[in-house]
């Protein structure tokens, strides 16, 4: 005869993995979105039909009627002026993967969802924090259409505030999804240090800085000028008539390319520096397995610079900006990990909630 405790464990198992699951696919999203963006893609689809969208063009009139519709916005007249209809399917077919996954991706998270509620296999506490991440789900798809609107008018690429938005958005679900998935493991936080609780947070904050930074970069296409390194305009560090030469001077940290481009790499240098004093620290202090997540959290920064280098030097291509974009989503993990990992928890974990007993400390 199964006990309770034995049906409850299958039952968190369930949920655990669901939740894994609907990680890995919004990590596979934002990889799909990045190939959107290298390709150029994601204005080749100008109207926005949540349900009927979902099917592409099945004749050669819906064909036809979908590329003159992105004959009519500014990006085709001004970059692609003569694309054929077979050029027009291979940016189509990037853009209808993304929000086709999208789409698949809420479908994913609602129906398991309330599936559990209804089985009652859900903390009060859990709940809660799963409903929130079904909301922002909810929110990333409106916010998705208002970053392609920006570009149907008078732009020929989209908004680059309304991209990193976007993709902050997004990579902020992931990262919701990855603590409560922490949070269902059978393992108490780690004893540790304020300081090392403190460091713990500002790199999974600096983190998400980095990635608003990234995507910045990447809606001005910042990457594919000031292609040097250690130096960027000629000096390690440029005048400051040149990374403030547009008026006012804030509008500078979000529309220059060369000022944009220049706090990425600093917030880089300063994400690396932070990272290896973190591990050092943990070691320091012995703080068990918060040494190990330490450790590899500094490598994955480290291997994250490297590639950010190599993207540079050669001017973004496709496969090197993709790999960058995929150790990105590596590093916002292990940084919610270790952040997680050395939290001190409020009130009853969720396993204890549903009368399950915690592990060892890690």
């Amino acid at each position: 005869m199964i006990r309770p405790s034995e049906q409850l464990e299958f039952r968190l198992r369930a949920v655990r993995w669901w939740l894994v699951i609907m990680a890995l696919l919004i990590a596979a999203m934002v990889l799909v979105g990045g190939a959107t963006r290298l390709t150029e893609s994601g204005l080749s689809i100008v109207e926005w039909k949540p349900v009927a969208g979902a099917l592409p063009p099945l004749t050669q009139e819906q064909w036809s009627q979908a590329f003159d519709g992105y004959k009519a916005i500014p990006q085709y007249r001004e970059l692609n002026a003569g694309m054929t209809l077979d050029q027009f399917k291979t940016i189509f077919w990037w853009e209808w993967s993304h929000r086709l996954l999208g789409r698949f991706i809420g479908v994913a998270y609602l129906l398991p969802f309330l599936w559990f509620l209804w089985r009652g296999m859900l903390p009060s506490d859990l709940k809660r924090r799963l409903w929130m991440i079904f909301g922002l789900g909810g929110l990333q798809g409106a916010v998705g259409w208002w970053m392609v609107a920006s570009g149907l008018t008078k732009r020929i690429e989209v908004s680059q505030y309304r991209l990193a938005t976007h993709l902050v958005l997004a990579l902020l679900i992931f990262a919701a999804i990855v603590w409560t998935l922490r949070r269902l493991t059978d393992r108490s936080s780690s004893a540790s240090s304020l300081r090392l609780r403190a460091t713990s947070r500002v790199l999974l904050v600096l983190v998400f800085v980095q990635l608003y930074f990234g995507a910045l970069v990447a809606g001005l296409r910042a990457g594919r000028v000031f292609n040097t390194w250690p130096d960027i305009d000629g000096s390690f560090i440029p005048s400051a008539a040149r990374l403030f030469f547009e008026q006012p001077w804030w509008r500078n940290f979000f529309d220059s390319t060369l000022t944009v481009q220049f706090e990425h790499r600093m917030t880089a240098y300063a994400l690396l520096a932070l990272a290896i004093l973190h591990a050092a620290d943990a070691i320091r202090s012995r703080a068990g397995a918060a040494i190990n997540g330490a450790l590899w959290l500094a490598a994955a920064i480290l291997l994250q610079a490297i590639l950010g280098i190599l993207t540079l030097l050669q001017q973004v291509p496709i496969p090197l900006g993709l790999a960058h974009q995929a150790v990105a989503i590596l590093v916002l993990t292990l940084a919610v990990v270790q952040a997680e990992r050395l939290a001190v928890r409020q009130g009853e974990p969720e396993r204890q909630q549903l009368g399950l007993p915690l592990g060892q400390t890690n």
